[in-house]
């Protein structure tokens, strides 16, 4: 690589965050995982055990080799401990206040050669970089969930990303055991959710219109396009409340009213939000 980097520093113990962690950990890596609350990043942690232990059970894996992940990672609700790490990937929710928030600390803590990584599915890079103070030195890393098993990494340009930054991003999933993708322009979903998030808009209006099911849709898509998942199923997945948030992202950017969220996402949201029980996805609304 062109920049040492030993220690990743990792901000976000949420799905996402814990995934990476992992991946990080597992590739030999020095890893900070730093969340607001002790018991999130405790929880990180004690998933990741559990996913080892699993391993250690089918011989994927030794008992010392799964010591050896979790020695690697130091937990930390304080943004200052990031002071020590060589490369930091943020994944905290999907709010470009709180992104921007924890870049500008960031900066004031890291190493001025250290490179920033935000893992945003869909906003945009160029407006984070512009609030870090180094916005050369950030680009998007964007993993999928679960980061342990997907294997493909969007590696996306701001518009002020350098060459230095982008190589040193692409080498990082290299050595994670991922395959990078260049994205070249910041463009709103980069690739991956550009082609998926109009599929899940329309999947939700054909069951808005009564065209067919939700189990239909799900195996259409399945059987018709060999997808691994229909879109009722990736949206209960990864939290029907995330890609509401993207879709009307999407049609504020594109000022698109196609990408917009149709009115039966927009009611799970809000059913979720008053603690509506069984109303957190398709499959048990």
């Amino acid at each position: 690589m062109a920049l040492s980097i030993k220690t990743i520093g990792v901000v976000g113990a949420g799905a996402m965050g814990t995934g990476i962690a992992h991946v990080a950990a597992m590739a030999g890596y020095e890893v900070v995982l730093r969340d607001i609350d002790m018991a999130f990043v405790d929880r990180s942690v004690a998933s990741m055990d559990k996913v080892m232990a699993k391993s250690v059970e089918k011989g994927k894996m030794t008992e010392e080799e799964r010591q050896a992940v979790l020695t690697r990672i130091k937990k930390t609700t304080v943004l200052e401990d990031m002071a020590s790490v060589d490369f930091i990937i943020e994944a905290v929710i999907e709010r470009m206040d709180l992104k921007k928030e924890v870049f500008q600390t960031l900066n004031k803590v890291c190493r001025p050669e250290v490179i920033f990584g935000t893992n945003t599915s869909s906003m945009s890079i160029t407006e984070i970089a512009a609030a870090s103070g180094r916005p050369d030195k950030v680009c998007g890393i964007h993993f999928f969930n679960p980061a342990q098993v997907m294997r493909l990494v969007e590696i996306i340009r701001g518009v002020q990303s350098s060459d230095e930054t982008i190589a040193a991003a692409t080498d990082l999933a290299r050595a994670f055991g991922k395959t990078p993708i260049e994205v070249k322009k910041d463009s709103p979903g980069f690739v991956v959710n550009r082609l998926m998030v109009p599929q899940m808009v329309e999947a939700a209006r054909l069951l808005q219109e009564g065209v067919a099911s939700i189990e239909a849709i799900d195996t259409a898509v399945k059987l018709g396009l060999n997808h691994p998942m229909g879109p009722f199923e990736l949206m209960d997945f990864t939290g029907i409340d995330i890609h509401y948030y993207v879709m009307e992202y999407f049609a504020d950017e594109f000022r698109d009213n196609q990408y917009a969220a149709p009115q039966i996402i927009k009611q799970m949201v809000r059913a979720n939000k008053l603690g509506r029980k069984n109303g957190e996805g398709f499959y048990k609304y």
